[in-house]
C-alpha cells in the first residue's frame, strides 16, 4: 500500500475516533484514495480497510469498557444513525449508542453506498447512504 494512501486512511481513522469529522467527511476522504469498503469489529477492536487491488489495512482501537448489549435493537441503531446524519452525534458517541443497541460491528460499503450493522446472532440492519 502506498504511503500516501496509508496516511490518509490513518488520519481519517484518527479524526473520526476523536470526533472531529463527520461520517460524510470520512466517506469522502476514503473514496478519494479508492477505499472500497471497511469493516469495524467492536469485539476485536479493529477496523479493516479494503482496496480494489486486494490490499488491506488493519487499525486497532481500544475495546469499550462497557459490555455490548446482548439483544440487537435495530430501532436504537437507526436512532444513532439519524443522530449522526443530523450532525448531533459524533463517532465516539455513535460507538457507545450502537454498542448499547447490541451492534457488534458494521461494514461500510463505500462503493455500494450503504452500511450493514451486525448483531450477535447474525441480525442485520442495512442503512443506505442519503442522496
Amino acid at each position: 500500500m502506498q504511503t500516501h494512501i496509508r496516511q490518509v486512511i490513518q488520519n481519517t481513522f484518527d479524526a473520526s475516533n476523536e470526533g472531529s469529522i463527520h461520517f460524510g467527511q470520512v466517506v469522502g476522504q476514503l473514496l478519494a484514495v479508492h477505499v472500497e469498503s471497511y469493516h469495524v469489529d467492536y469485539r476485536a477492536g479493529r477496523s479493516t480497510y479494503y482496496l480494489p487491488d486486494g490490499t488491506t489495512l488493519d487499525l486497532p482501537f481500544p475495546v469499550a469498557d462497557e459490555t455490548m448489549a446482548d439483544a440487537f435493537d435495530a430501532a436504537a441503531v437507526r436512532a444513532a444513525i439519524q443522530g449522526a446524519q443530523q450532525g448531533q452525534v459524533m463517532y465516539p458517541e455513535f460507538k457507545r449508542l450502537s454498542q448499547r443497541a447490541g451492534c457488534i460491528g458494521y461494514t461500510v460499503w463505500l462503493t455500494g453506498r450503504h452500511v450493514t450493522y451486525h448483531g450477535r446472532r447474525g441480525e442485520t440492519h442495512v442503512e443506505r447512504f442519503p442522496d
